[in-house]
């Protein structure tokens, strides 16, 4: 089961940061953003790693979900 960060309701660059922080830590995360910034540079940062990501969109919220 993926590890679990919550960064709704933070500024750039916090989310990214918290996302790269689990990253080192983990082989998959489960990120909630709601921030739409927020949610393009956490999935640019993802790919350039080569990690696998998918974004479900709902209510104005998405989960990105990232593995290596």
């Amino acid at each position: 089961m993926a590890n679990v960060v919550d960064v709704r309701g933070l500024s750039c660059p916090i989310p990214l940061i918290k996302t790269k922080e689990a990253m080192a830590a983990a082989t998959a995360v489960s990120v909630l953003v709601d921030e739409p910034s927020a949610k393009e540079n956490i999935i640019k940062f993802a790919k350039a790693q080569n990690f696998q990501v998918e974004c479900v969109a709902a209510d104005g919220e998405y989960t990105i979900n990232i593995s290596k």
